[in-house]
């Protein structure tokens, strides 16, 4: 049991790497209060039921989370919209004869890797369906994540002056020893085994030999999938394609001489060429705003239920600090049942997008996945988004069916916990921190006055070894692969989707909609019939300074998205990752936060 020093321990380190994040947090609000001045006016009516040819707007500058917010105060971060919403709204567009076209504005910063897949899998689809896209970019800046999504597209505008700086693939890894030994602090962390990385990121200065294997060959899958993806897109070789973006940044008319854009111009004139393409009384819809045809009345239903961010028990996901709607192992547990036992539900399909948690939430989340199929034989598949790793893994793996993106960051099989040892650092300040153990020679362990005893610590390892042997024999059992084959992808690896393939620990590559079609298929829903996507649990949380989301302004609601944007920064949430850990003496299946450039 956590003594009151294990919990000031936790609390001290937590709260030293959470001041950092105090100036910015600050900012942030004012401008909340600058943008609330801000005078609104009501949009006009977008005639999408006049029958007007449509065009579909995207703005990929704008950060969404994976899914929705469901509770708290993150349901109004974004206006209500997850990254699943545009992704099946962009689906049902393709076979809406009253869409035409889409019209993109590309990233600045890029849209990460397993995003830019998903995206240029239903643009893919679009121009199958003859319908046509038109891109405007204002140059990129250290990622090509963002041109991969958009390099399928019929017209790519540059404006004319701007930079694209894509050569490469970056995944950096913020590194904490330093800081604890300025402040006397002695990370005491166990790890099952070489792989499992996530405590570096206490205890090193920087990466240990497997650890930089481990991210290299994980860099290299992603990059080598961005190329080929362009190459194919834009009918180059794919050593052109290398040898111009790795040459560093490139402008406008290189982008153009290169074949990587069309033209330059500003983003009217795209828009304008985008129009005329559709014809007559065009109408442009922004994909956030447009309402797909509605299904026929008894379609079959599939639900979705998703989880995102750490993994832990309880009820309660999220936080202020924490995007979407938290991975707490009640509510979704509660949430897959809950869509199971409806008579109106014919599948399943789970998002996850976790770096992984709490092992024993991740074990009650899948029991739950267990039970839908045991009791009411049911599939379930798993959509897997940026990341489903560690206990992100752990609760994907007894599905029917695992689809994840090829650019997915998954595995991380593997298991850590441990505690910081503060005594010297109270010490320093004045503190003399002293304890009356009763009991066993455990009793006491995770007090962080002092470090691990020789035999503490290997009661302690034998304690985590139990969790790895769980979680390994749980992948052996939904995988069909003997305990051989799991130690080859396991003890901490982190594979990328197209590798996860090749090893077994996926079934098939390809995002959302790649899953609810093998539900579809699993469910023996019969090819072409149209089903109605029903996401589980539904919102319910409110803001009460707004009075709830039928009273929240139009300048409140985009103040709040711009908040939630800077909450939902890499950096900040790599930083509440950490923060979260080094509050917590429990074990952890997690993967280390990964910031990927």
């Amino acid at each position: 049991m956590k003594t009151f020093f294990a919990s000031l321990g936790g609390a001290v380190v937590g709260s030293i790497i959470g001041l950092f994040l105090l100036f910015f947090v600050g900012m942030a609000l004012i401008q909340y209060a600058i943008n609330d001045a801000v005078q609104s006016a009501a949009g006009p009516s977008t005639g999408q039921d006049d029958g007007n040819p449509i065009v579909l707007t995207l703005d990929m500058r704008t950060g969404y989370a994976d899914q929705a917010p469901t509770t708290g105060p993150e349901v109004l971060f974004g206006g209500g919209v997850g990254f699943t919403d545009i992704i099946t709204r962009l689906e049902a567009a393709v076979t809406d004869d009253q869409v035409k076209g889409l019209f993109i504005r590309a990233s600045d910063y890029g849209v990460g890797s397993s995003r830019a897949g998903e995206f240029r899998d239903v643009f893919l689809k679009f121009k199958e369906e003859g319908k046509f896209i038109v891109t405007h970019s204002q140059g990129s800046y250290g990622s090509a994540s963002g041109y991969r999504a958009i390099a399928s597209s019929d017209e790519i505008w540059i404006q004319e002056g701007t930079t694209v700086i894509a050569s490469g693939l970056a995944l950096e890894t913020l590194f904490l020893k330093g800081l604890f030994d300025n402040l006397s602090i002695t990370p005491e962390f166990e790890a099952f085994y070489e792989f499992k990385s996530a405590v570096n990121t206490f205890e090193e200065e920087t990466y240990t030999e497997a650890h930089r294997s481990n991210l290299t060959q994980l860099a290299e899958s992603l990059w080598t999938t961005t190329l080929s993806d362009i190459a194919t897109d834009r009918g180059l070789p794919i050593t052109n394609v290398r040898e111009t973006l790795e040459s560093g940044p490139l402008s406008d008319q290189q982008m153009i001489g290169a074949g990587l854009a069309t033209q330059s111009g500003w983003p009217e004139d795209a828009l304008d060429s985008a129009m005329d393409r559709a014809g007559e009384d065009a109408i442009d819809i922004d994909v956030a705003s447009y309402t797909p045809p509605s299904t026929k009345f008894g379609s079959p239903v599939i639900a979705i239920v998703g989880g995102q961010g750490g993994i832990v028990n309880g009820g309660a996901g999220g936080s202020l600090f924490q995007e979407g709607s938290g991975f707490a192992s009640d509510s979704i547990a509660a949430a897959l049942l809950e869509a199971g036992r409806d008579d109106d539900v014919e599948a399943v399909v789970f998002r996850v997008d976790s770096p992984g948690g709490s092992p024993s939430a991740s074990d009650q989340i899948w029991r739950a996945i267990e039970r839908i199929q045991d009791e009411e034989d049911k599939p379930v598949v798993v959509s897997m988004a940026s990341v489903a790793a560690s206990g992100g893994y752990y609760v994907s793996t007894g599905a029917d069916w695992i689809v994840a993106n090829r650019s997915t960051i998954t595995g991380s099989i593997g298991i850590f916990g441990g505690k910081f040892a503060i005594e010297e650092g109270l010490a320093r300040i004045g503190i003399n921190a002293e304890t009356i153990v009763v009991g066993g020679e455990f009793t006491g362990a995770f007090s962080t006055t002092e470090a691990f005893s020789d035999e503490q610590r290997a009661q302690f390892r034998t304690f985590l070894k139990q969790g790895y042997d769980r979680f390994t024999k749980l992948v052996a059992e939904g995988r069909e692969l003997t305990p051989e084959q799991i130690d080859q992808v396991a003890r901490g690896r982190v594979w990328s989707g197209e590798d996860a393939l090749q090893v077994g620990l996926v079934d098939e590559l390809g995002g959302l909609n790649t899953a609810i079609g093998k539900a579809k298929e699993l469910a023996e829903i019969e090819d072409g019939t149209d089903v109605r996507l029903v996401t589980y649990p539904m919102a319910t949380g409110r803001l009460p300074f707004l009075g709830g989301a039928s009273g929240a302004t139009a300048e409140e609601l985009k103040a709040i998205g711009q908040f939630a944007q800077f909450i939902n920064e890499p950096e900040v949430q790599a930083l509440m990752t950490e923060i979260e850990a080094a509050r917590s003496s429990q074990i952890q299946a997690r993967m280390p936060a990964l910031i990927e450039r």
